[in-house]
């Protein structure tokens, strides 16, 4: 086993085993101080040895034990945003703290996770839409919540995560329109790049974990995120208008990444194009977390000197953004700003299935 494989995983339950901060540092300090005696042994140093700092997991142990506190008495998050309760951002923050190791019962968050998935259960209706009474546009929140069922499928087996998971996926298979996309309606109307992503990860997930997805649905999403590409390798918002843009690109290669696309011309000049906005660059453009999750995936699926280059920047930018309390804030609110945040800084753990090709 090499460093990165056996320091990782132990990196990763230290939230676990530390009451303190000062605990977390002190293990951080020895597993990292292990990792720099293991390379010099062998003369060489791979770029996994530096993947995971003490300031980044101070950050996560801040940010996991935030978003603790924030969880609602239904099991809910998404009450300090505009959107009130909600079962995408209820599933990200699931993803977020399952990227650390806490499983549905499991773990010093494990009760959190547990939470999250009865509000995600309870708010699947019988055409399979996982949606919260106040949802608009609840397609976005259907992707990510039907990524996190998956997810949870995948470790627990449960037959109750299992049922919902299927009505959820054959509401996305069956709501796909002619061009091969999605929109935030249940409907067979008009696509966009930033909604299809999430069906196609969902998908991807729920296909990892048995559940049977006809290859005719990835081809046509393929097709569509693939006539979505500009010239300049990005991609624009619909098949009809849009220019190339930061977050709607790193959603289109990450869409053809979990498509089972992993090399090839229309990744090439993605990564190409989305390596402009390498932080700390990118500061100002919109849906910037939404524009990282993605981002992050992208270049951590295309790995190579595209990871090494990426992950650094944007690991020491979403440090520098945390608060003094431990969150984020974002578009959506501080909430679902954590949650992105964690899940990136988290990658590297390698522990949520769907990060792998």
């Amino acid at each position: 086993m090499s460093a990165p494989q056996a320091i990782l995983p132990k990196l990763s339950r230290i939230p676990h085993k530390a009451k303190h901060l000062r605990d977390v540092v002190a293990i951080a300090l020895c597993l990292i101080a292990s990792a720099s005696a293991f390379a010099e042994d062998r003369h060489t140093a791979s770029a996994d040895e530096e993947e995971i700092t003490v300031a980044q997991a101070l950050a996560v142990e801040k940010g996991l034990q935030w978003l603790s506190t924030q969880q609602s008495e239904d099991g809910s998050y998404g009450s300090l945003s505009h959107y009130g309760p909600h079962v995408g951002i209820t599933g990200l923050v699931g993803l977020a703290m399952m990227a650390d190791g806490h499983m549905p019962g499991r773990g010093r968050y494990g009760q959190t996770v547990d939470q999250c998935l009865s509000f995600v259960l309870r708010h699947s209706s019988e055409s399979g839409l996982l949606a919260a009474e106040t949802s608009h546009g609840p397609m976005y929140g259907h992707g990510f919540a039907t990524l996190f069922l998956a997810e949870v499928y995948g470790m627990t087996a449960r037959t109750e995560v299992r049922e919902t998971l299927r009505r959820a996926v054959r509401l996305i298979v069956n709501t796909q329109n002619d061009e091969g996309g999605w929109r935030y309606q249940p409907v067979r109307g008009d696509a966009d790049i930033s909604v299809t992503i999430c069906q196609v990860m969902a998908l991807r997930a729920a296909k990892n974990v048995g559940i049977y997805i006809d290859k005719s649905i990835i081809d046509k999403a393929t097709n569509y995120v693939k006539n979505a590409q500009n010239p300049d390798g990005g991609f624009r918002y619909m098949l009809s208008s849009g220019g190339s843009a930061f977050a709607r690109s790193a959603a289109g290669i990450a869409a053809l990444q979990y498509a089972g696309i992993y090399k090839g011309e229309e990744i090439d000049r993605g990564l190409q194009y989305l390596s402009r906005f390498k932080p700390p660059k990118e500061r100002t453009v919109g849906h910037y977390f939404y524009g990282h999750y993605y981002a992050a995936q992208a270049m951590f699926l295309a790995g190579n000197v595209y990871w090494t280059d990426w992950w650094p920047a944007v690991r020491s930018e979403l440090i520098e953004r945390q608060s003094p309390e431990g969150f984020w804030r974002g578009q959506a609110g501080q909430e679902y700003g954590t949650a992105m945040a964690l899940i990136i800084l988290q990658m590297p753990n390698r522990l949520l299935p769907i990060f792998q090709k």
